[in-house]
């Protein structure tokens, strides 16, 4: 299986400003999570990025960076309009990494590819078991409506920022990573935003309201992201 990472990474983010940039124990967030990746030893690792201060980090730390349209709606889109600049290389999976991810363990990005070697499945991210009550409560924190896993992977339904299904025994959190066949992330970037992707600011349901399936592969712990000026101090104590 021939895979492709793309970090999307751009300078406007809105809770927490210019976070790609920000330094932790003297590296950028964004050279951090370039050198997980590359870690994975899992195939090319490229930054699609908005402009020319995040891509000189990449390119210095001997990286390939792409600069995409700094108007693009969503990170989908921008690790789509990397695959197309770079000729649509002929590749199995695309995995679309977030670029607020400093202490990513390098194995969780072969552990995503693990659902895609059904044929049935479009797409793969990851879950992880939920702890912490108070993370139930939280709408940063995303869960998964899933059905019984086997083997470590489940099929998943929906994703909301509130704690459901309802009556649950155990809730999990979703890591924001997806891995994807080409041909889904150009059936994505053609349709616009539905409803629920709207309603709940998650735009992998753009992808379950037009049929695709999405299956998840359960992990024993997740990475901090970096969303927060909290979630950067606590960064920078742990780097």
């Amino acid at each position: 299986m021939k895979v492709l990472v793309v970090i999307p990474a751009r300078l406007e983010s809105t809770r927490l400003a210019k976070k790609a940039l920000a330094d932790i124990a003297g590296k950028t967030m964004i050279e951090r999570v370039f050198e997980q990746a590359k870690k994975s030893d899992i195939g090319d690792v490229v930054v699609a990025t908005c402009g020319r201060e995040i891509a000189d980090i990449i390119e210095k730390a001997g990286g390939k960076a792409i600069i995409t349209d700094p108007n693009l709606p969503s990170g989908t889109d921008r690790v789509w309009a990397a695959y197309v600049a770079m000729g649509k290389p002929k590749v199995d999976v695309i995995i679309g990494l977030q670029g607020d991810l400093p202490f990513l363990d390098p194995a969780l990005l072969q552990e995503i590819i693990k659902p895609l070697k059904n044929p049935d499945v479009d797409m793969a991210t990851l879950g992880t078991l939920i702890k912490d009550k108070k993370d139930l409560e939280n709408p940063n924190d995303v869960k998964i409506v899933m059905d019984e896993p086997h083997n470590g992977i489940a099929r998943a339904m929906y994703f909301s920022r509130t704690a459901v299904p309802y009556g649950a025994k155990e809730f999990y959190h979703h890591i924001g990573i997806y891995a994807s066949r080409p041909k889904v992330l150009e059936a994505f970037v053609k349709q616009p935003p539905c409803y629920l992707e709207k309603t709940e600011r998650l735009e992998q349901l753009r992808f379950l309201q037009h049929g695709f399936r999405i299956d998840v592969a359960l992990v024993d712990s997740r990475p901090l992201s970096v969303d927060t000026n909290d979630d950067l101090m606590q960064a920078r104590a742990a780097a």
